[in-house]
């Protein structure tokens, strides 16, 4: 079979050798787009990470393909409805980076509460002086968990260390794992009105868009701290500007925005497609989310540590061999929430 893995990063190549014995094997730096997909108009399999556009538009003009193998848990970036249409296999990493996410927020969380990013800024220029830079604890405060799947999960775990007190909402409670874990289960309502840290760990889904908005930021305590290692859908980007700037949010950490790939290729905003496909005003407040003083952004890295990129490599190509063997594995069909 012809297999096309695409947004490769070079210490990665060596990994998908694994493939070559039976397949015709190309290695593609960039994302896969409408624009370059005829170029593939012959490959069967293709393997991408989250920012090659798989929409109908692209698959379209990609008649051989067979399946795609994406290198994330999340698929919602896939039209997985016309790939059913079509019978194209699309399977997922259903696993691969639950304790390094739960440890980013903990990163983020950390260099807010701690004034970490102001601390070093202050020394790197020779100013060795905490005047200025008082922080808090997290013992004794009440994190809210929205999302208590395998990250979720972690994220509980950690915060049990820090002595925090938990509070989570989820559409399956486990009342057992709630008792090993030493947390409460309340109502969405419940866990935004009453946490001081809120930490998001739900899927991109039609029911999550804008999950956090105006509402809900009016309905959050005074000085809540919101931690994003998602999706940037969840979070309408205005509504959190606005919140930040009243002081409702205290400080946000985010690892997510809802156009991120459009920052990281900023390039595309002379395309001729920007404006029927982007909402130019969420673009705006990303950037603007990007330089508030209380707002730490990473660039969607929580996922990205040496195990975590391993096993993502290793079930992606598990997958492909699976499928080539006629015995599909993690085989998506549609989204479900979970929150």
């Amino acid at each position: 079979m012809k297999i096309v893995v695409f947004e490769v990063e070079p210490h990665e190549a060596p990994e998908f050798k694994a493939l070559e014995s039976k397949n015709e094997i190309v290695l593609v730096a960039e994302p896969l787009c409408a624009a370059n997909a005829p170029t593939f108009s012959d490959v069967e399999i293709i393997s991408t990470f989250i920012y090659s556009e798989l929409d109908r538009r692209t698959l379209e003009r990609l008649p051989a393909l067979k399946m795609i193998a994406t290198r994330s848990t999340g698929f919602e970036h896939i039209d997985v409805a016309y790939c059913s249409e079509r019978g194209v296999t699309v399977s997922n990493v259903p696993s691969y980076g639950e304790k390094s996410v739960a440890e980013h927020v903990f990163a983020l969380l950390l260099t807010i509460s701690h004034r970490l990013r102001e601390a070093m800024d202050r020394a790197w220029k020779g100013e060795f002086s905490p005047l200025g830079l008082q922080g808090f604890d997290l013992a004794g405060k009440t994190l809210g968990v929205v999302g208590v799947g395998a990250i979720g999960r972690h994220v509980i775990t950690i915060a049990r260390g820090f002595d925090m007190k938990v509070i989570a909402c989820d559409l399956k409670p486990d009342d057992a794992l709630a008792r090993k874990l030493g947390f409460g289960y309340a109502s969405f309502d419940q866990v935004i009105e009453t946490a001081d840290i809120l930490t998001l760990h739900v899927p991109s889904t039609a029911e999550t868009n804008n999950l956090l908005s105006d509402a809900q930021f009016a309905r959050m305590k005074n000085g809540v701290v919101l931690i994003n290692t998602a999706r940037g859908s969840l979070v309408d980007p205005r509504a959190l500007i606005e919140a930040l700037r009243q002081g409702k949010v205290a400080a946000a950490g985010l690892d997510v925005l809802p156009d991120e790939p459009m920052i990281r290729e900023e390039a595309q905003l002379i395309c001729s497609v920007f404006c029927g496909q982007h909402d130019l005003r969420k673009l705006v407040a990303d950037h603007i989310l990007l330089r508030m003083p209380n707002v730490v952004v990473t660039p969607h890295s929580a996922f990205n540590t040496r195990e975590a990129v391993g096993r993502i490599i290793e079930t992606t190509i598990a997958n492909i061999m699976a499928f080539a063997d006629g015995e599909p594995q993690n085989v998506v069909t549609t989204l479900v929430p979970r929150f």
